[in-house]
């Protein structure tokens, strides 16, 4: 840009200079336009030809950084306008970019943006990770999966959420996500370190072993007592309530010299898990029937077990000794169910006995080892041990403790033992009567005692070489445990989400007529209700709920309990919520769980010491004891019972029937008066009333008066004629019926029935 020093002379270069001086002055402010024309103005003088100014008038500068150009390249004085105006749009772009710069310095200085809180996420993720990973509580992530397609009913912390459902609670939340990463070797699927059952053993190297022989039979039949006939023992007179409610093994030694191995099975209508499993580890099936009962429910279901165990029957037919048994109709009894004894051309070998006088109980062992004789029963002694846990308790003195049938190898203190969840090193081994073992073959039962926790009934018992190898069992087994109960959760999400998404394209149907705004606000309203409750107080709320800790002596106890619990089936009146369950005698543990819930404590066959009541007492925690299922069981029923509101019932006093109505007037209205005759009972006005017509209560209520002729009483009897009014009612007719009734509350039974 040139810039020229102008000096008194000139009109025409003068006259622009003092216009736009003048301008300026009275502006005050240099600006665009302004500047512009003192740039034209300047162009022009320098423009005009040297000849026609004088040299001392004016002379242009020119300016180093902005040399001017030639004066034949300036527009002449006619193209002054084009000129401005190109200029005027060349500056203005210029000024604005520097205003622009000139402005931004001028604004305020922002604050960096926050930055987001990144979280890694992965596949299968449950609400409990989610909400470790975002650092927050599980509610708050609940709150986040509001009005996503999803039940939140149906989550419990362990839920696994879907990966739409983790990025929409992330994101809704503030935060950002990431996929973690994965470490090189985990992508692949892990290697199985699962124990197994070695091949067959060459049969030339099996030897004998003794039969595990099943006494299965309906409850009261006599099959402890039979029992206690081969073992010269009275194991049934220390048993509470006089049945069996544990699974025993027994080792009976006859004269003989032969072994057999008894397993002992309640025959209570509670216990058909543990008759099952009897059933599926025994060799002979020994099936008691009493002579004078014949065969029953539990008689009919130890069939089945024996038979889908593929399992022969022996057949027992006890109480021979009574005038009533009447042995030729149990046998006919059982064709019903493919048991054909030997008698009516089968293959059951039937034994007429008398276990409480002892009367052919040899004859029963003696048809017992033949059998086992003919099936050839043999074992491989040698190499890694193989049995099953017929049952598992904890004891205070030894710990977990398992009840076990060796079915392959040689059991030794020592040896590593692996059990569904658990594994052992053998400490000590223990025969049914208590004297300690040194080793346990096949066929044999045995205590166990070195179990790290305790096994269930029914796992099967696998040894390994070192502890280092049952570790990796065990975690093989629950990582399998795991994936399992993924893909469980996953088909629960699922199928809830399917019925979730079935129910809102119903609801959209449902308003599928009005406008798209319309139907959405219609659907808020519809769920605005629940959206806004927490889980936790959505599940609390209204809830009519028994809560219970569930401990047993032994493993198959508390399994029976928990089968039978699992038939509840009247939730409408009162939730049932086991809270906890385990073996061992009452603990601090199980009262810390019951304390939240303010629950009961029911223990089968277990004990609470003083300070464990005392302290029970202290947090107002129940602890129920019992030592017979079906007591225990009962006294269930009654704690749902007492958690049923009280049922109002009618009680009738008195009925009447109207022969005349009456109208008199109270002052400025006219009330109906009733003539009636009492039929049944008394009328009493301090009661209610109810006018029933056509066997149809059409009115209920309390009466404004009760008159005997014209005297006010309390009380009409039988047979006497009243007039009575009736509370706010007038539209009563002749022929109607009065009923006089009483209002009582209740107590309510539960529905439930456990089927014994």
């Amino acid at each position: 840009m040139s810039y020229c020093v102008l000096r008194p002379g000139r009109e025409g270069g003068l006259g622009a200079w003092h216009e736009v001086s003048r301008k300026m002055n009275r502006a005050g402010v240099l600006k665009l336009e302004n500047l512009v024309q003192l740039h034209c103005a300047c162009r022009q003088l320098h423009s005009l030809p040297y000849r026609k100014v004088h040299r001392a008038q004016w002379k242009p500068v020119r300016s180093s950084a902005h040399p001017t150009l030639p004066a034949q390249l300036y527009p002449q004085l006619w193209q002054t306008d084009k000129f401005g105006s190109v200029a005027l749009l060349q500056y203005r772009l210029l000024a604005t970019n520097m205003w622009g710069k000139k402005e931004k310095w001028k604004l305020p200085s922002v604050q960096p943006k926050v930055k987001k809180v990144v979280v890694e996420i992965w596949h299968n993720m449950t609400v409990e990770e989610l909400a470790r990973v975002m650092k927050k509580d599980i509610d708050d992530v609940y709150e986040a999966l509001l009005n996503i397609d999803i039940d939140l009913k149906s989550l419990t912390s362990k839920s696994v959420l879907k990966e739409v459902w983790v990025k929409e609670a992330i994101e809704k939340s503030g935060m950002k996500y990431k996929w973690a990463e994965v470490k090189r070797g985990k992508e692949k699927m892990r290697e199985n370190k699962d124990a197994v059952k070695r091949p067959p053993a060459d049969p030339a190297l099996l030897t004998p072993r003794p039969p595990v022989v099943t006494i299965l039979g309906h409850v009261d039949h006599g099959k402890t007592t039979l029992l206690d006939g081969l073992r010269k023992t009275q194991v049934a007179a220390m048993e509470a309530g006089g049945i069996t409610q544990h699974i025993g093994a027994f080792l009976v030694h006859l004269p003989s010299g032969e072994k057999i191995t008894f397993l002992d099975t309640p025959g209570h209508a509670a216990f058909t898990a543990m008759r099952a499993r009897g059933a599926h580890i025994t060799d002979i099936v020994i099936l008691v029937v009493a002579a004078d009962d014949g065969v029953m429910e539990q008689t009919v279901e130890c069939i089945h077990h024996a038979k889908n165990a593929k399992v022969p029957i022996i057949l027992a037919i006890n109480k021979c000794d009574k005038p009533e048994a009447d042995p030729e109709k149990v046998k006919k009894e059982l064709l019903a169910y493919d048991v054909v004894c030997e008698d009516y051309g089968g293959d059951v070998q039937a034994v007429n006995i008398s276990a409480r006088k002892g009367d052919n109980l040899m004859a029963l062992a003696e048809a017992t080892v033949a059998l086992a004789e003919v099936l050839e029963l043999k074992a491989d002694f040698t190499g890694l041990v193989e049995g099953v846990v017929i049952e598992s308790r904890t004891d205070k003195g030894k710990g977990p403790v398992t009840t076990a049938v060796i079915q392959r190898g040689t059991l030794r203190k020592g040896c590593v033992l692996t059990a569904g969840k658990s594994w052992a090193k053998v400490r000590l081994m223990y025969d049914e009567n208590g004297q300690t073992m040194a080793v346990a073959t096949p066929g044999l039962p045995v205590e166990i005692m070195g179990w790290k926790e305790i096994p269930s009934a029914g796992d099967e018992i696998l040894e390994v070489e070192s502890e280092q190898i049952a570790h990796q069992v065990l975690d093989w087994r629950n990582y399998v445990e795991q994936q399992k109960k993924i893909e469980q959760d996953i088909e629960v999400i699922e199928a809830k989400q399917k019925e979730q998404k079935d129910e809102r394209r119903k609801q959209l149907e449902k308003f599928a007529g009005p406008h798209w705004r319309v139907r959405q606000q219609a659907l808020y309203e519809a769920n605005r209700a629940k959206w806004f409750v927490r889980p936790k107080e959505n599940e609390n709320s209204d809830r009519n709920v028994l809560s219970i800790v569930i401990k047993g002596d032994v493993d198959g106890s508390v399994e029976t309990l928990l089968n039978i619990l699992d038939g509840y089936n009247t939730k409408d009146e009162c939730e049932l919520d086991i809270i906890h369950f385990g073996i061992g005698d009452i603990s601090q543990n199980d009262i810390n769980f019951a304390e939240p819930f303010n629950g009961i404590i029911y223990g089968f066959g277990v004990n609470a010491d003083s300070s464990i009541q005392k302290l029970a007492a202290e947090k107002g925690i129940q602890i129920k004891l019992h030592n017979i299922i079906y007591e225990l069981i009962e006294d269930l029923k009654e704690e749902l019972s007492r958690k049923l509101p009280l049922a109002v019932h009618e009680l009738e006093i008195g009925e009447a029937s109207v022969l005349a109505i009456f109208y008199v007037t109270v002052g400025k209205k006219k009330v109906a008066v009733a003539g009636c005759i009492v039929e049944e009972g008394q009328l009493n006005r301090k009661m209610k009333f109810k006018v029933i017509r056509n066997g149809d209560v059409i009115w209920k209520g309390l009466s404004t008066s009760l008159k005997h002729f014209k005297d006010d009483v309390q009380v009409v009897k039988a047979g006497m004629e009243c007039g009575i009014s009736l509370d706010n009612y007038t539209d009563i007719k002749i022929g109607d019926q009065i009923m006089c009734y009483e209002e009582k509350e209740v107590k309510e039974s539960s529905s439930w029935d456990p089927g014994f």
